[in-house]
């Protein structure tokens, strides 16, 4: 089995603080891996790192296909097939769904007839047909637009698609929903890493596997039996377990707004 995503030894820091500490993953195609871990253990991070965020000083390896990422700019990672689903997806008013489906279509070097029909039958399949002629995320509720970046996503066909915390903000029903989308994303072409805080979503859907990080790094490895040691004894069971001493955060602390804002594609 080919891997789809490679990270070895990847280190990142920004501001004088280390964040990433020795990441290393490795992702087949065909594959769901979910990461799981406390707030800031650097999961957004792993994915602004990968997808190319500048700002950060970054030392070590990834590659998607063999492909070297960290050489290459924001636009030819994309190119190259890896996509990011976004925490807080941003309203885009006055661009409609359709029209912004058919750009980047069109950037990933998608023709204009494929592109098209595939956002009719993945429109369908995802419930997005009557959002199509709306401005992009436009008054649509927190499931519907998770639901939408998984509806992009089937529709470019990356190659690697990073979901960065795809439940935050969801209701139980919408939870379910989106957990729903992401086993029908499922390809033999497409490597998935689900990036999340809690449990909950893997009640309704089957990683291959899970990984827990902690202070930048996996600290292992499993499958549902891992979920469940968190479920009921949190992060410090596992740092218990493992013996790892709890940390104390010395670095920059963010204002709650900074949450809602800060995407990898921030200045």
């Amino acid at each position: 089995m080919s891997v789809a995503l490679r990270v070895n030894e990847l280190s990142a820091g920004i501001d004088g603080k280390q964040i990433l500490d020795g990441f290393s993953l490795e992702v087949p195609f065909g594959q769901v891996h979910a990461i799981m871990g406390p707030n800031g253990s650097g999961k957004s991070t792993l994915c602004h790192v990968l997808t190319g965020k500048s700002g950060y000083s970054v030392s070590g390896h990834a590659s998607l296909n063999g492909t070297d990422l960290l050489s290459l700019d924001v636009d030819e990672r994309a190119r190259l097939g890896l996509l990011q689903s976004f925490q807080y997806p941003t309203e885009v008013p006055g661009v409609r769904l359709r029209e912004f489906m058919l750009e980047a279509a069109d950037e990933r070097g998608i023709g204009d007839e494929v592109a098209r029909s595939r956002i009719e039958v993945e429109g369908k399949r995802f419930g997005m047909e009557r959002f199509l002629d709306r401005s992009l995320n436009d008054d649509l509720s927190g499931g519907e637009k998770k639901r939408s970046e998984i509806f992009q996503m089937a529709v470019l066909k990356p190659k690697v698609a990073l979901l960065d915390e795809i439940d935050s903000g969801l209701d139980i029903d919408a939870v379910k929903q989106v957990a729903e989308a992401v086993e029908e994303m499922r390809s033999p072409d497409l490597g998935v890493v689900m990036i999340t805080h809690y449990s909950r979503i893997l009640r309704h859907l089957s990683p291959d596997k899970i990984h827990v990080m902690i202070d930048g790094k996996i600290v292992d490895s499993g499958g549902a039996e891992l979920a469940e040691e968190l479920e009921s004894g949190g992060y410090d069971s596992v740092r218990q377990r493992l013996g790892i001493e709890k940390s104390r955060d010395t670095g920059p602390k963010q204002r709650p707004a900074d949450f809602f804002t800060n995407t990898p594609f921030d200045a």
